[in-house]
This record gives C-alpha cells, sequence and structure tokens, in this order.
C-alpha cells in the first residue's frame, strides 16, 4: 500500500490502494451524489447546508466549493434527477431545479413533498432513485426501541419524482440511511443500524436484501434474524421476518453503502457493495470507523471483510466515515462528518 502525506498515513487498504482527501473543510460531510455535469453534492445534518464541490483541473481533488443551500433541517440526503438536486429535510423532500446552472446563486428550495413525519429522532433521511425512475425515502423509528401507530416509522418508502403515490417498500426496518441496487438484478441492498442497550456485543447491524415489496424485516420484534426483543419480541417468532443477508457486528453504525460499477479496481471488487461504518457511540470498547465491503452471494446472503480501517486506534478516533460514491474515473469517495474531509480512494495496482 502507498499512502499520500495528507495525514493518513494510518489508513490501512489492500495492496494496490491509495487514499488522498479529495477535499478538505467540508464541514458536516454527510450523503453525496454526482450532477451531471461533475458536480459533486454533499448533504449535511447538524449544519443544515448543502455543499456543491468541483474538481475543475481534473487532479483528483476538489478545487471550487460552493453553498448551494442554508437554514435547512438536517439535510442529510441528496440525489439528482434531469438537472434537478433533491435535498431531504426530516418532514419533506425539496429541490433546486437546474442547480448545476446556478452553483453561485442558487435558486430558493421548492417543496415537493411534506407528507414525511417531523420527528427529529433518525429523523435525517438518505435518499435516491432507482432503477424505476422513483425516490426512495426510508423513515427511521422515532426512539432507540417502539411500536409507533404511524406505519410510516420503520420502513422505507416510494415516491414519484413530483411527490405522488407515496408508499411503503419494506417494513421493520428500524434506520436505514444507506441503500443501493444491485447492477445486475435491480434489487434493493440496505443497511441498518440495530436497537442500543442490550449490551455491548448485541445486536448486530444489518446489511438487508429486498426481493420485493411488502416485506418485513423485523423491527421492533426482532433484531439481526435472530434475538427476540425483550419488550416487542413475546408472541412473535423471528422466523416470521426477513433475516440480513449478512450481520456486520454490534453497534458499528453502517450508513453509506454503494455497489462498486466503476473498472479501474480489481475485477474481484466489480459489482461488490463498500459500506461505510460510522462507529459504536455507547459500546464500552468503540468499534467500526472503517469501511467494509460485501460480496452478494447467489442464495441473496453476503459475505463481508475490512477494506479499509485506521480511523479508530486504540480508542483514539481520527474520523468517522459516513457514505461511499463511486466516481466517474472509477475512483471511490469516502464522506467523513467528524473530519470535515471527502476521501478519494484510487487503485495503482503498485
Amino acid at each position: 500500500m502507498r499512502v499520500t502525506d495528507q495525514g493518513l498515513d494510518h489508513i490501512v487498504l489492500p495492496k494496490g490502494f491509495v487514499i488522498e482527501v479529495f477535499a478538505e473543510d467540508v464541514t458536516n460531510a454527510r450523503a453525496m451524489c454526482w450532477g451531471d455535469e461533475g458536480t459533486l453534492f454533499v448533504g449535511t445534518r447538524d449544519e443544515g447546508v448543502v455543499h456543491a464541490l468541483r474538481d475543475k483541473d481534473g487532479d483528483g481533488r476538489a478545487d471550487e466549493r460552493f453553498v448551494v443551500a442554508r437554514g435547512l433541517k438536517m439535510p442529510v440526503g441528496v440525489t439528482f434527477r434531469n438537472g434537478d438536486l433533491y435535498v431531504s429535510a426530516v418532514d419533506r423532500i425539496m429541490k433546486l431545479p437546474g442547480i448545476e446552472a446556478h452553483l453561485a446563486d442558487p435558486p430558493e428550495p421548492v417543496v415537493v413533498t411534506d407528507r414525511f413525519p417531523s420527528e427529529t429522532h433518525h429523523g435525517w433521511k438518505f435518499i435516491a432513485f432507482g432503477p424505476d425512475g422513483d425516490l426512495y425515502v426510508p423513515v427511521g423509528a422515532p426512539c432507540n426501541i417502539c411500536l409507533s401507530e404511524d406505519s410510516l416509522f420503520a420502513t422505507i418508502t416510494r415516491l414519484k419524482p413530483d411527490g405522488g403515490d407515496l408508499h411503503i417498500v419494506a417494513h421493520g426496518v428500524r434506520n436505514s440511511v444507506g441503500f443501493d441496487w444491485h447492477p445486475i438484478t435491480n434489487e434493493l441492498w440496505f443497511t441498518d443500524n440495530g436497537r442500543d442497550w442490550l449490551g455491548d456485543d448485541s445486536p448486530d447491524c444489518e446489511l438487508n436484501r429486498s426481493s420485493k415489496d411488502g416485506e418485513h424485516f423485523g423491527y421492533p420484534f426482532c433484531h439481526a434474524g435472530t434475538i427476540p426483543d425483550p419488550e416487542f419480541g413475546e408472541g412473535r417468532a423471528c422466523e416470521e421476518f426477513v433475516p440480513p443477508s449478512a450481520k456486520l457486528g454490534p453497534h458499528v453504525a453502517p450508513l453509506g453503502c454503494r455497489f462498486y460499477t466503476g473498472t479501474s479496481f480489481p475485477k474481484r471488487y466489480h459489482n461488490a457493495l463498500f459500506i461505510a461504518e460510522h462507529g459504536s457511540w455507547n459500546r464500552s470498547e468503540p468499534i467500526g470507523y472503517r469501511l467494509v465491503v460485501a460480496f452478494p452471494q447467489e442464495d441473496g446472503t453476503a459475505t463481508t471483510e475490512v477494506f479499509a480501517e485506521g480511523w479508530l486506534q486504540g480508542g483514539r478516533k481520527s474520523g468517522r466515515p459516513v457514505d461511499v460514491l463511486g466516481a466517474p474515473d472509477g475512483s471511490l469517495l469516502v464522506s467523513d462528518d467528524a473530519a470535515d474531509r471527502i476521501y478519494r480512494i484510487t487503485y495503482t495496482g503498485e
């Protein structure tokens, strides 16, 4: 492995991979998406702004930046369609029309829909357009563990780009902050954060696969496929629910996940799913703070292995990966909301 002199020599990658800084001072960098003209849009949770970055000279570092929205409520999710940037803001989805022609003078956001709950507990949302052209929006549980009367909580939903035809795609999803579609099967794969306060080692966070609409993935009755909830699990067998495709570890907080569709990485990573683990916040010994890669299998399960680590060393945390995103040149971008950075991982073969 070769590393740069950008304070990243502690990050361990597979042989032949290089990590560098694509952009610094991107405050509270969370979810990412590309515009049609090469603009990288970056949402935030705590800052209320949406960043826009451009690498005009093509040297692998952002050299132009803008703030295209301010004063929004947890605008974590960003996704792009037909020239417009869509942004999540807890109870609503908004869009900035024709944004890439107006980075320096952005338009006022237009409300697409305001039909989502206003609770902020797990209220921030990753969003993305699916292969079917619909917009997918998760709605996290408004608690650590509860059964809400509002059926929208603890789900993944789907709606039309104009905000119409809202319906639930997946039930029993505690808090998904990342998903993507398999490049070959078009099946939806998503991460889910496990509940807290069942001990350091229980339950595992999950990687799930949705094979059809309407499936239930267990929350709040069953966790990680095999653990009945002590409060809500009585009378409900874990076998009733869709088990995870992979267990990722207790409290690792998996967030963004993307299938690698580039060609510059070695062939074994083609169509593999890269996952950012934000890291535990209440475990006595921290865990996570890394990237893992999942390899889907024909039976719907996935094998996993660590791809990049070193943001956690001896209990000291130097960063928290949030999202991953393939770049047009085949590299992989990683956002970090603790270090306020975007990293760029390339393969050199050296």
